[in-house]
């Protein structure tokens, strides 16, 4: 055996036994937690100046990126990740709009676009 078969008749039998739990999962997205999703907390500043907007709009980015990666790892579909997205994008430009609106986000409104975003992170994350 030449040193390169070598090579990668090691490094083959190593990933062969690494453990199916061993890869990663839907779940290891951070948006797939969702009890950290719900406690985060975000800076205003620019275009987001509530405190609720912020934080929907973290979200909303963490998702967008989460759906990117699932799409590039084949665990979506194109059209999946597209309808995903718009749904993200939706609920980020709604909460915008009552912002600009009312010059705030009320609680209720915030847990409303929250549901919204977990509806998104349960479909990418099952």
């Amino acid at each position: 055996m030449t040193g390169k078969t070598l090579i990668l008749t090691t490094l083959l039998a190593t990933l062969a036994a690494i453990p199916a739990s061993a890869q990663p999962t839907r779940r290891d997205y951070p948006s797939c937690n969702l009890a950290q999703q719900h406690r985060l907390r975000a800076p205003t500043g620019g275009t987001i100046r509530d405190s609720r907007q912020a934080h929907l709009s973290m979200r909303a980015n963490i998702l967008q990126a989460d759906i990117g990666n699932a799409r590039k790892a084949r665990r979506l579909t194109q059209p999946q990740a597209q309808t995903l997205w718009k749904e993200v994008d939706r609920v980020r430009r709604d909460a915008d709009h009552f912002v600009a609106k009312q010059g705030f986000l009320s609680a209720g409104e915030a847990a409303s676009y929250d549901r919204a975003l977990d509806m998104v992170a349960m479909k990418i994350c099952r």
